[in-house]
């Protein structure tokens, strides 16, 4: 076995990727990633005595939490990055230790990633291959720990971009570190890995609505907008990924250049944000999710900005016009990095999309979006006027992920079943498989709701709530909303558990359930909240219209 993997919907075989990631992601990459997992757990360790001793780093918080977010599937493929990341990580832990030994706090006796260290690459992929996912023997505590894992993966994503735009939470970083130093602890049990799986959704939801405040604060509340999904007759820069911060830099730096830029997959709800209103040349969105632009970036014809996941392995025929940000990378793609002032050049790529042909138009017309919880707040009344007069007799939220594989069309064909009194509530790229349905409106109100972009699930729990609110319900189950979810990768993990602590149950995760799930835990995940997988589209509507 050269690697193991199973963080991701396409696991190889529903179990685990062995020899290569499903995703592009090669096997030494995948011990790397591992290896800086396992540095990561060493950091906390003596940070935690750090914070006990009165020192707190932020700049330790905002390590630990890129190192996290560059491990998530599909944002960093680039060997060389994790090799010095673990290089980082092993300098950092030992300067946080010898700031504790300075002061006569002794930490060498807590664990060996407190200890380890190696000089040369062959050494670290020796270690690697000790400290991977399969180093936990038990099934139910390796399942439970991934679980924990992959939930604080997704939460250090948005911690991430909430950070870039000057929101910062020290308890999600206390959270992050916390979990990380359970999953090295033999005495959790079951029980206690159940717990702190809850409280993983619980800083799920802080952290989402840290973003949200992070988002709304900077550009505005989303607004209904209607996207123009054709193009324009000037060469374009395609901007990708879920960064806004990277967005509104890209456009200042535009305007005057002749160049227009274009969103692609995540990036599609910048639309909805007011502040991006006022730049003429944001041309509209570009394609579709994120496992079709190894086509879609072949006819856009001009460079491609990959701001965070989730980007595909580049084809030749375009890998020179790709450029990455943040911590995305791939070996051989030209990376743009944030000056001291913490600020982006993007010159370099300004001047290669002058030298480009303008895109091939692949479509026309328009989609509408913004319904983010401000915007739905706004049209309460009528939302409820028309659940009492039966106009809407159930709301699908239909959030999460896309994916390449073939049963995700299932996803089309259950949005184009449903009952014409159905309203679909949606966030995340899984709305590809449906926004460009035309599912009509029911009196005025669109039957697909999108509320943005992954994250902004956090909007759907809070119309959840709302809703909740004004029919005066105890319950939040007790509302006409079934959720029959997509998933894919590990922010789509911290979602869900997000919704298991706000309450939320009989959730429907689909294509197929977590490899990373023993039947155990799996059963648990049943019995106490409901978790239900997908069977067919005639089959499931009836289950959830209680036909």
């Amino acid at each position: 076995m050269n690697m193991f993997c199973y963080q991701c919907q396409e696991a190889s075989r529903g179990a685990g990727c062995t020899l290569r990631g499903t995703c592009g992601k090669t096997d030494d990459t995948a011990r790397m990633q591992d290896l800086l997992m396992y540095a990561l757990k060493g950091i906390a360790l003596v940070n935690a005595e750090a914070r006990k001793a009165g020192i707190n780093d932020e700049e330790t918080d905002s390590f630990v939490i890129e190192g996290l977010f560059s491990t998530i599937t599909n944002v960093n493929f680039d060997k060389n990055y994790f090799v010095e990341k673990v290089k980082e990580a092993l300098a950092l832990r030992e300067s946080i230790k010898a700031q504790l030994q300075r002061i006569n706090v002794n930490v060498e006796d807590l664990h060996d990633s407190v200890k380890w260290y190696a000089d040369s690459e062959e050494e670290f992929d020796r270690k690697a291959q000790q400290v991977g996912i399969l180093s936990t023997e038990n099934e139910d505590i390796r399942s439970l720990q991934s679980l924990v894992t992959f939930g604080v993966k997704g939460m250090a994503a948005y911690a991430y971009h909430a950070a870039n735009l000057g929101y910062k939470d020290p308890d999600i970083s206390k959270f992050i570190e916390k979990a990380l130093i359970a999953t090295l602890d033999d005495s959790m049990t079951v029980n206690d890995y159940v717990s702190l799986t809850m409280e993983t959704g619980k800083y799920g939801v802080d952290v989402m609505a840290l973003l949200d405040k992070a988002n709304t604060a900077t550009y505005g509340n989303p607004e209904i907008t209607r996207v123009n999904i054709g193009v324009r007759k000037k060469p374009g820069i395609l901007i990708s990924g879920h960064d806004l911060k990277d967005l509104e830099q890209l456009l200042e730096q535009t305007q005057g250049t002749g160049i227009d830029v274009y969103t692609h997959g995540e990036m599609l709800p910048a639309h909805y944000y007011p502040a991006f209103k006022k730049y003429p040349n944001f041309a509209g969105n570009y394609g579709n999710s994120w496992w079709l632009q190894d086509r879609e970036f072949e006819s856009f014809n001009g460079p491609i900005l990959m701001t965070t996941n989730c980007l595909v392995p580049p084809k030749d025929s375009y890998k020179d016009r790709v450029y990455t940000t943040g911590v995305v990378g791939f070996e051989g793609v030209k990376h743009i990095p944030e000056g001291p002032d913490g600020k982006k050049d993007f010159s370099e790529i300004i001047e290669h999309a002058k030298r480009c042909k303008p895109p091939i138009e692949i479509e026309n017309g328009e989609i509408v979006g913004g319904f983010a919880h401000e915007q739905v707040f706004s049209l309460a009344d009528k939302v409820v006027e028309a659940v009492k007069s039966g106009a809407i007799k159930r709301f699908f939220v239909m959030a999460g992920c896309d994916g390449r594989f073939k049963d995700r069309r299932y996803y089309t064909e259950f949005a184009k079943a449903l009952p014409r009194d159905a309203v679909i509530l949606t966030a995340g790229c899984a709305k590809y498989r449906y926004n460009k349905l035309d599912l009509g409106d029911i009196n005025g109100i669109p039957r697909v709701l999108d509320a943005g972009q992954c994250n902004d699930s956090y909007s759907l729990a809070l119309i959840a709530l709302k809703l909740k609110e004004v029919f005066g319900l105890d319950d939040i189950n007790e509302l006409p909303v079934s959720y029959n979810i997509a998933w894919y990768e590990q922010k789509a993990v911290i979602v869900l558990l997000a919704l298991l602590y706000l309450g939320v149950k009989d959730i429907h995760l689909g294509p197929t359930l977590p490899a990373f799930l023993s039947p155990n835990v799996a059963k648990v995940l049943v019995e106490n909240f409901g978790i239900g997988g997908i069977t067919t589209v005639e089959d499931d509507i009836k289950m959830f219209m209680g036909a």
